[in-house]
């Protein structure tokens, strides 16, 4: 069952299985959520605050892509459970939300398209509850990488010297990852930053969570970001026959045998999921080979935001003989450290992402990379780590592209190396981008331009809403989406009207992916071209609504210094950010410490504007900062949990 696209702008009518009038959650300075009584606040029943009263949630329908939502919006990890039924016993009071219908994709339930507030046929035996992980594995795929657990609103490393055969048990079980393959110590993938856990999990390797393993606080070691434990674990999803590990037909694993995907019905968002999975690179392009083959899943139905295949919609685990497999082609580079076209060139290289030598790269190499990524042409090759200095290892090796390989994968190697580099040489590569937002105050609000057959044009208004926005903003590198505008409220373009009535889901990445009438097809003038506002800050550490505060300065995000932001400014950007009031502002790093540039302006808001890029600034400052004084920012909603003890490592 395909689920509609959730509008968030304006209430809507439209039909769900038969059920009418649903219209968006009102966003309310005081809407928030909560998990109670799961004995975390990560799991539990869900309650929702509205006109002061908090209240449940109909099980309606309830399923992993709204239970992601809830996880996401608490600053959790990944949900792993939606239960139903009311699991965690029963609530009192409202029921406030029933037939919860969300892409997967919303940083916030309360974006999610649902029945009317307070409007309702169900009773409390029905509310609905959702699981989250603790852990969670960086630097590879969803099932291998740094151990990292949830302490509070951050993600903590762990010792290599406090964690065993047993920790890794759960944590495999927990992210539904099968059984672990290796803990590796001495952080091999890849330093993390912020906090290091003081405790030792003394698992006992049958606990479903890792919330639930006993701690020990006597530890007669130090432990450093040096020491950071990584576990991988059985993956649980594969590509076969593709040449690489990135490309080929999928199979997954279920009950002890790996077992193909039927394709009907198997699109890019599909694809996608896989790709992220895997820890490849993005979905550059979904096939289907012919079988016949014993196979395992039909009809797959991804929103593309889930973290894994096996927790999209399919028409079942039941094995079958089909004709039509899936395959997905994943792309073996990425560009990191602006947008998805722009940035640090990244290459992977067996199990890991490695950054390419100033040197090693060319402007054929460079021709090969924007088209394997769908950028369009190379506009510039960056030396001398351009856009940060990246982490890990350097490749050995020189590329030797004729530009005309379809992937880089394909191109020659050579390691005749003739010279040493480090991160300081690291490549950056800007290819042409595929959408823009012109005749705004900056690159991140304007009037949304699309570039097809080398001409630029521009996008009509129709069912032009939030999601839609929502990609553009992350295509450019921008902030979140703030405002999706109508009626050339940018002024009237000129040239083509290349797309129209777009329906994107909020997991594409890019906007030529959204369902629309097709290229150039229109009812449509240039009065009605639709506009993007971006959102030109972000918390980082925590949740969507709690973390370090970060400003898009030029093309980069840089952070603020403590003593350069006070109460109004706070006001300011938590309203922005659709996040309510502000609670606290926290100095001294308290959600860790980043590369990069300070921000050298003092931010001077009234506590009135609408965005922090209207603030007034002074570049008077008395002070010199560093990123021990980041500052960080909890706005409504949030609250404190502790896990562990722990301690921060410079």
């Amino acid at each position: 069952m395909h689920r509609e696209k959730p509008r968030t702008h304006c209430a809507s009518v439209g039909s769900y299985n038969g059920f009418k009038d649903f219209i968006s959650i009102p966003k309310s300075r005081q809407d928030s959520v909560r998990l109670v009584d799961g004995g975390s606040r990560c799991a539990g029943r869900v309650e929702v605050l509205h006109r002061g009263h908090w209240g449940t949630v109909c099980d309606d329908y309830w399923d992993m892509r709204d239970a992601a939502v809830v996880c996401r919006e608490l600053g959790c990890g990944e949900a792993i459970d939606a239960p139903r039924r009311a699991r965690f016993g029963s609530g009192s009071g409202p029921i406030w939300v029933e037939y919860a219908n969300c892409a997967g994709s919303e940083s916030s339930l309360k974006n999610c398209r649902s029945y009317d507030w307070g409007r309702q046929r169900c009773n409390h035996d029905e509310d609905a509850g959702a699981v989250c992980a603790e852990v969670r594995l960086v630097g590879r795929s969803h099932c291998s990488g740094r151990v990292e657990v949830l302490h509070g609103e951050s993600w903590v490393t762990v010792c290599d010297a406090d964690f065993d055969q047993q920790g890794a048990e759960v944590v495999c079980r927990e992210l539904g990852c099968g059984s672990p393959v290796e803990v590796l110590g001495a952080a091999a993938f890849g330093r993390g930053e912020g906090q290091v856990c003081l405790e030792e999990l003394q698992c006992r390797g049958r606990e479903s969570q890792i919330h639930f393993c006993p701690k020990s606080s006597s530890l007669k070691h130090n432990c450093s970001h040096d020491n950071d434990v990584g576990l991988v674990c059985a993956d649980s999803v594969r590509l076969v026959d593709g040449g690489h590990r990135c490309a080929g037909r999928v199979e997954v694993f279920y009950n002890r045998t790996w077992r193909s995907v039927c394709g009907k019905n198997w699109d890019i968002r599909d694809a996608a999921v896989v790709c992220r999975e895997l820890g490849c690179g993005e979905a550059v392009f979904k096939n289907v080979q012919f079988g016949p083959r014993s196979a395992w899943m039909d009809d797959v139905n991804c929103s593309g935001s889930e973290s894994s295949v096996k927790h999209c919609r399919s028409a079942g685990w039941v094995e079958q003989i089909c004709n039509r497999l899936a395959g997905v082609i994943c792309s073996g580079v990425r560009l990191v450290g602006r947008s998805r076209c722009s940035g640090r060139v990244e290459v992977l290289h067996g199990e890991s992402w490695v950054t390419v030598c100033d040197a090693d790269f060319d402007q054929q190499d460079a021709e090969v990379v924007c088209r394997e990524l769908g950028c369009g042409s190379p506009v510039e090759v960056l030396g001398a780590a351009a856009f940060g200095r990246g982490e890990g290892q350097v490749w050995s090796e020189k590329l030797q592209c004729r530009r005309t390989e379809s992937q880089i994968h394909f191109c020659p190697k050579s390691s005749s190396l003739k010279h040493n580099c480090s991160h300081d040489n690291d490549v950056g590569l800007v290819c042409s981008e595929s959408v823009r937002l012109v005749d705004g105050l900056s690159r991140c609000a304007g009037r949304v331009e699309v570039l097809h057959k080398g001409q630029w044009g521009t996008v009509c208004d129709g069912n032009w809403d939030m999601i839609d926005a929502a990609v553009v903003c992350r295509e450019l590198g921008c902030g979140e989406a703030t405002d999706a505008l109508s009626g050339a409220y940018f002024g009237s373009g000129s040239g083509p009207i290349w797309m129209d009535n777009v329906e994107c889901r909020e997991s594409e990445s890019i906007l030529k992916n959204c369902k629309s009438a097709g290229w150039g097809k229109h009812n449509c003038n240039h009065p009605k071209d639709a506009g993007v506002i971006c959102s030109r800050v972000r918390l980082v550490g925590g949740s969507h609504c709690s973390g370090r505060v970060e400003v898009l300065h030029g093309e980069s995000w840089v952070t603020v210094c403590g003593s350069d932001f006070n109460q109004q400014g706070a006001e300011v950007v938590c309203r922005e950010l659709g996040c309510g009031s502000p609670v606290e502002v926290l100095g001294a790093a308290a959600f860790g410490r980043v590369e990069g540039p300070v921000w050298s302006e003092e931010l001077q808001c009234r506590g009135s504007e609408s965005q922090i890029h209207f603030c007034p600034k002074s570049s008077s400052l008395k002070h010199n900062c560093s990123h021990d004084n980041d500052v960080g920012l909890v706005c409504a909603g949030r609250y404190f949990t502790s896990f562990c003890q722990f301690h921060t490592k410079h």
